[in-house]
C-alpha cells in the first residue's frame, strides 16, 4: 500500500505533455549545438553549461533557475525561484541544489558531468554537488527545466526522467510534486526541511512530513519532537485545519494525499505553494497581483493551541481562555507549582482510578465531548457503527478514549490523551473520554434527589465552592512566594540589615569575594566605568583568568532595596536564552551589592542607534537582526520560560549588543514574575523610563505583557527612525510617537526612516515594522497585539497588518526630569537616565 502525496491541479498535465514531445527538444538542441548558455534557454546538453551569470528560464516565463546569494550572504548557491517577484531582488525560492556546500566565489558553474551526473563545480573544478546517480553515458543525457518548477535529467535514449528535483525537495511543496510513501511502514516519514535562517539554506531544525501511524496526518517536527500537527481526516478537512489539507482514494491501497485549494484554478495554482519556514511554521504563499507581492494568506500556528502538547497528557487547550491550558473532567495537573507558573507541558493525571470490570454505579463511564481536535495517536478499530465502536471501547479495559467518525470509523486510543483543542468553531469532532463513575457526578437517582433542593440552597453552595476555590488559590500563591523568595531574601536580610561580613550562597549562582570585584574594576574607577542606570553603575572589569566582565554597583541612593535586587539576580539566575544577558554572578557584603554579567564589547544600542558618528555601522540588515533579536527574548521571557516575566523597562540603553552586535536583554532589577493564572497586576510604586511606560502604567500602575509590548514598540520606533523618543522638545510633534502618527496619517510615512537605511533596498520590510510599532503602541492594551504575534507580523507569516489606531501620550510632553512629568496619582516613580553600557 502507497501513500501519494501531491497539491491538486489537473494532474501531471505538464509532465505528459514534456515525455511526448521530448524528441522534439532532444532534436532542437542537437540543431542548435550551442556551446554556452543563453540567459532564458529551457534546457541544458552535455556541451553546454550555466554559469553564475546565467539563468534557465521555464517555457511560460514561471521559474528560473540559476545562481544567488540569500538575502545579505555572499555564498553562492544553484536554486529555482519564482520569476514573479524577481525584480525586486526578493527572489520566492523554491528548491536549492547544493544547500549545505554553498560555493564562496562567482567562479561555480553547473553541467553535464561525464559520468552522466548533474554537478556544480568552482573554478578548480571541484564538484559541491552531485545528483549521485550510478555512472552513465553523459551523451545520452540532457538537463530539461519545467514549467511546474521541476529540475529533470532526461535520457537521450529512452526518453525517461532518471532524475529530478522533485523527488529531493528542500523546503517548499509545489503544486505538481508527487511522492510514494509504503504506508505498511509505520514510522513517521519527512519530507521538507526548513533553512536554518533568513540567509542560510542549509538544512535546519524544522521538517514536514507524514505519519503513517495513525490516520494520515501531516506533522511538523522540531528536530525529533512533533512541533505541529494537523489532526485526523474527517472527510471534509483534516480537523484544526481550514480546508487546506484532503485525503481521497482512488485505488486500492493507495491514498490519495493532497493540498487543495477551493475555487483556484490549475493557472492560479501555480502561484501557490507552501514553506516550512526556518522559524518553525508550515505557511501557504501565495502570489497577489494586486500588490504584486508574496503573501503569506495561512500558517500552521494561528495560537498557542497550535503548539503540540501545549498541555500535556489529559491537558486541553482553549485559545479563547485565559489561561488556555486546563485539565479534563476528572483530572488534576500533576504538578501543581509548575502548573501555576503556566508550565503545563507535565500535564494532569487522574483524580479516581479506573474502576474498568466492576459493576453497577461504581462502573466506569464517558465523558463526551464534542467539537474538539482529537488526542495523537489513535489507533483504527473495525467497527460497523457507533454503539459497535462504544461496545469495543467499553470492554477494553485499556481503551482509555473513543470515536466513531462515519468518514472514517472507529478510533480509540490506548495511551495519554496528548494535544488536545477545543474549538470555537465547528472544525472539531466528538470524543469519548473514560472516567472513573465518581468523577462524572451522580447517579440517576441522586440526579432526582438533588432536582428537588431549593434555589437557595443551590446558591449557597455554589458561593461556598467558590470560596474554597479562591482560598486554596491564594494558600497556594503564598507557599509558592514563600518557596521563591522567603528563604533567600530572608538570608540577604541578614547580611544587608544587620551589617553580617559573611557571603553566602543564593541557589546555584557564583558568588565573588569584594575584594576581587575592585581588583577587577580597578577600585571602581571612572576611567573603567561603562554606563549609569536607574539603580547604579556599570564598570567594565576584568577577572584573575582574563574573562572580561560587566559589573553592576548598585548605588546605595538609587532606591533599588532588596526586592529589586533579589528580583534581578532571582530572574536573570533561572533564565537561558540567547538574547538575554548573562548572568555570571553577584557579590553581597555589607551594604555592598553587586551583579557580575557578561561583557558585551559593543555597549547598548543606544550608544550606536543614536550617535552620528557610529549609527552607519547598523545598515537595515543588522537594525532588523536586532529587532528581530528582542522579539525573540521578550517571547522567552512571556511564553517560552519557565516564569512569565514582564521587563518593565525595556529601552534601547538595556539593549545590550555583543561583538557581532546581536542583541541582549539587560537590566531586570524592575521585572516582575507572574505565577498562576495571572496575566496583569497592580503597583503602587510605578519604576521605568518615561517615554517607554504605557498609558495605564504609568497612569494607574496597571501592568502586563502589554506592557512591554508598548515599550518594544517605542523601541521599534526608534531603530527605524534612528531619533529617541523624547528628543522632540523643541519640534512641532511633541514625541515620536505624536511624530509618527503625524506623519502616518499625512501618508509621508517614508520621512520617517532614518536615512542611513532608507535607501538601502528594504523598504517593505521597513515599512511593515513602522506599522507593527504603531500596533504595538496602541493606547488600550487590549488593542496591542502579544509578542507571538508581533513576530509573526514581522516575519511577514501575516500578510494583511490591521490599521492602527491613535497611540497613547501622543498629547503629552515628556522630559528626563521626572519632577517635570509627574501627574499621575500613584505614589512613587523611579526613572533610568537613558545612557550608554
Amino acid at each position: 500500500m502507497k501513500l501519494i502525496i501531491f497539491l491538486k491541479r489537473e494532474k501531471n498535465q505538464v509532465n505528459v505533455m514534456a515525455f511526448l514531445h521530448i524528441h522534439v527538444i532532444l532534436l532542437c538542441l542537437l540543431l542548435l549545438g550551442l556551446l554556452g548558455v543563453v540567459s532564458g534557454q529551457v534546457n541544458l546538453n552535455t556541451t553546454e553549461s550555466l554559469t553564475d551569470s546565467d539563468t534557465l528560464v521555464s517555457s511560460n516565463g514561471i521559474f528560473k533557475l540559476g545562481f544567488f546569494s540569500p538575502g545579505n550572504s555572499t555564498n553562492r548557491y544553484v536554486g529555482v525561484w519564482y520569476t514573479q517577484g524577481d525584480s525586486d531582488g526578493k527572489k520566492e525560492v523554491v528548491w536549492v541544489a547544493n544547500r549545505d556546500n554553498p560555493l564562496t566565489d562567482s567562479s561555480g558553474v553547473l553541467k553535464i558531468s561525464e559520468d552522466g551526473n548533474i554537478r556544480i563545480l568552482n573554478g578548480e573544478n571541484k564538484s559541491f554537488w552531485s545528483s549521485n546517480l550510478s555512472a552513465s553515458d553523459s551523451r545520452n543525457m540532457v538537463v530539461h527545466f519545467m514549467d511546474d518548477g521541476n529540475l529533470i535529467l532526461l535520457s537521450n535514449g529512452s526518453g525517461n526522467a532518471i532524475w529530478q528535483s522533485f523527488n529531493h525537495p528542500t523546503d517548499v511543496f509545489l503544486p505538481d510534486m508527487t511522492f510514494s510513501i509504503n504506508s505498511t511502514v509505520k514510522e513517521i516519514q519527512a519530507l521538507f526541511r526548513s533553512w536554518k535562517s533568513p540567509v542560510d539554506p542549509a538544512g535546519g531544525n524544522f521538517t514536514v512530513g507524514i505519519d503513517t501511524r495513525t490516520p494520515p496526518q501531516v506533522f511538523l517536527w522540531d528536530n525529533d519532537r512533533p512541533y505541529w500537527r494537523n489532526g485526523p481526516w474527517n472527510g471534509n478537512i483534516y480537523v484544526g485545519t481550514k480546508s487546506v489539507l484532503s485525503i481521497t482514494t482512488n485505488n486500492p491501497g493507495v491514498v490519495d494525499f493532497e493540498f487543495t485549494l477551493a475555487d483556484v484554478s490549475a493557472h492560479l495554482l501555480q502561484f501557490v505553494h507552501f514553506v516550512v519556514n526556518y522559524n518553525g511554521s508550515l505557511v501557504q504563499r501565495d502570489w497577489n497581483s494586486s500588490s504584486g507581492k508574496w503573501e503569506t494568506v495561512w500558517y500552521s500556528q494561528q495560537n498557542e493551541c497550535d503548539f503540540y502538547g501545549k498541555c500535556g497528557p489529559f491537558g486541553s487547550c482553549n485559545a479563547t481562555n485565559s489561561p488556555i491550558c486546563g485539565c479534563l473532567r476528572g483530572f488534576v495537573p500533576k504538578n501543581s507549582t509548575e502548573w501555576n507558573k503556566r508550565n503545563w507541558t507535565g500535564g494532569c493525571v487522574r483524580k479516581t482510578l479506573l474502576q474498568c470490570d466492576t459493576v453497577g454505579e461504581q462502573t466506569d463511564r464517558f465523558l463526551n465531548l464534542t467539537n474538539v481536535k482529537v488526542p495523537d495517536n489513535a489507533q483504527w478499530v473495525s467497527a460497523a457503527s457507533e454503539d459497535e465502536c462504544s461496545s469495543q471501547c467499553t470492554g477494553d479495559c485499556s481503551c482509555l478514549a473513543f470515536g466513531y467518525y462515519p468518514s472514517i470509523g472507529c478510533l480509540t486510543w490506548n495511551d495519554s490523551l496528548i494535544d488536545i483543542e477545543e474549538y470555537s468553531d465547528d472544525r472539531g469532532l466528538a470524543l469519548s473520554v473514560r472516567l472513573a463513575s465518581s468523577d462524572l457526578g451522580v447517579s440517576t437517582q441522586q440526579q432526582k434527589h438533588h432536582s428537588s433542593l431549593s434555589w437557595r440552597s443551590g446558591r449557597w453552595i455554589v458561593i461556598a465552592v467558590v470560596l474554597v476555590v479562591v482560598s486554596i488559590t491564594v494558600i497556594l500563591k503564598i507557599k509558592w512566594l514563600r518557596r521563591n523568595y522567603g528563604t533567600r531574601i530572608t538570608q540577604l536580610a541578614k547580611i544587608m540589615l544587620k551589617g553580617d561580613k559573611t557571603n553566602i550562597q543564593i541557589g546555584d549562582l557564583p558568588m565573588f569575594e569584594l575584594g576581587k570585584m575592585a581588583t577587577a574594576t580597578n577600585d571602581f574607577q571612572e576611567s573603567n566605568k561603562l554606563g549609569r542606570g536607574g539603580f547604579g553603575t556599570v564598570y567594565k572589569g576584568k577577572l584573575e583568568d582574563g574573562e572580561e566582565v560587566a559589573v553592576k554597583r548598585l548605588s546605595k541612593l538609587s532606591g533599588q532595596g532588596l526586592e529589586e535586587f533579589m528580583t534581578e539576580v532571582l530572574v536573570i539566575s533561572k533564565l537561558q536564552h540567547r538574547n538575554l544577558v548573562r548572568l555570571l554572578g553577584c557579590c553581597v557584603k555589607g551594604e555592598e551589592k553587586l551583579l557580575v554579567y557578561e561583557y558585551m564589547p559593543n555597549k547598548s544600542l543606544d550608544a550606536l542607534l543614536f550617535d552620528r558618528l557610529y549609527q552607519e555601522l547598523l545598515g537595515w540588515k543588522t537594525r532588523f537582526n536586532i529587532i528581530q533579536g528582542i522579539s525573540r527574548g521578550l517571547l522567552y521571557l512571556h511564553r517560552d520560560s519557565r516564569l512569565k516575566i514582564i521587563h518593565r523597562d525595556l529601552k534601547a540603553s538595556n539593549i545590550l549588543l555583543d561583538d557581532k552586535l546581536n542583541p541582549k536583554i539587560s537590566d531586570f532589577g524592575m521585572a516582575r514574575i507572574f505565577g498562576g493564572s495571572e496575566d496583569q497586576a497592580d503597583t503602587n510604586r510605578v519604576v521605568g523610563t518615561y517615554g517607554y511606560m504605557s498609558p495605564e502604567y504609568a497612569m494607574e500602575g496597571r501592568f502586563s505583557e502589554k506592557s512591554d509590548i508598548y515599550s518594544f514598540g517605542v523601541l521599534l520606533l526608534e531603530i527605524v527612525s534612528g531619533r529617541r523618543n523624547n528628543s522632540f522638545r523643541n519640534e512641532e510633534s511633541l514625541s515620536l510617537l505624536a511624530h509618527a502618527w503625524k506623519l502616518w496619517n499625512e501618508d509621508d510615512i517614508l520621512s520617517l526612516i532614518d536615512p542611513v537605511v532608507l535607501e538601502s533596498g528594504f523598504q517593505d520590510e521597513i515599512l511593515r515594522c513602522i506599522q507593527v510599532a504603531l500596533l504595538c503602541v496602541q493606547e488600550l492594551p487590549e488593542d496591542r497585539p502579544n509578542i507571538s504575534m508581533v513576530i509573526s507580523m514581522i516575519d511577514s507569516e501575516v500578510s494583511n497588518l490591521p490599521h492602527p489606531t491613535q497611540p497613547g501620550f501622543t498629547q503629552r510632553r515628556y522630559t528626563q526630569n521626572q519632577s517635570e512629568n509627574v501627574t499621575s496619582s500613584v505614589n512613587r516613580v523611579s526613572l533610568s537616565y537613558i545612557t550608554g553600557r
